[in-house]
């Protein structure tokens, strides 16, 4: 069998995304120019798009540097434009929601128990009784001087034209 990578999309993961992809349909409110149906047709379906945010969000690399074997001549441009107008659209909410349920009818989730935490802020009146930060303490560099470094002190402390010889 075929190892599959974490970032590749399978024919199944497809099959549960493709139906919460929005269709952009024509707005009646707006007046077009040309035929309906007419204009540029998309050149990249939304399964080589879906594929690319996949890798881009699994691996961590920055949009720039999708690799073009992998993905033919994607654009990053225009897969970061389809990667936001999805996240307003709110697919990748959908997609969770989609896998907790699936999850849900397979393993089960105790939904009862469940917490978050998001206490992640520094309480700031809390600092006096806390103390300074314990991965401070073990630091020299407010302790002792560099040893490089001369301190400045000019070698006359004043002098006047007056005093020239």
């Amino acid at each position: 069998m075929a190892r599959i990578h974490t970032w590749e999309m399978s024919d199944a993961l497809w099959d549960l995304i493709e139906p919460l992809i929005p269709v952009s349909p024509r707005s009646a409110e707006k007046t077009y120019t040309r035929k309906p149906g007419g204009g540029r047709k998309a050149k990249y379906p939304n399964r080589l798009y879906m594929a690319a945010i996949i890798y881009v969000l699994r691996t961590g690399i920055i949009w720039n540097a999708l690799p073009r074997e992998k993905f033919g001549g994607l654009g990053s441009a225009a897969l970061h434009r389809k990667f936001q107008q999805w996240a307003a659209a709110g697919v990748f909410q959908a997609i969770w929601r989609r896998g907790l349920a699936e999850y849900d009818e397979l393993e089960g989730i105790a939904w009862l128990w469940q917490a978050a935490d998001g206490a992640t802020l520094e309480a700031p009146l809390a600092q006096e009784s806390v103390g300074p930060n314990p991965t401070d303490r073990g630091k020299k560099w407010d302790q002792a001087k560099l040893a490089r470094r001369r301190e400045w002190r000019p070698l006359v402390t004043r002098r006047h034209r007056s005093q020239l010889p």
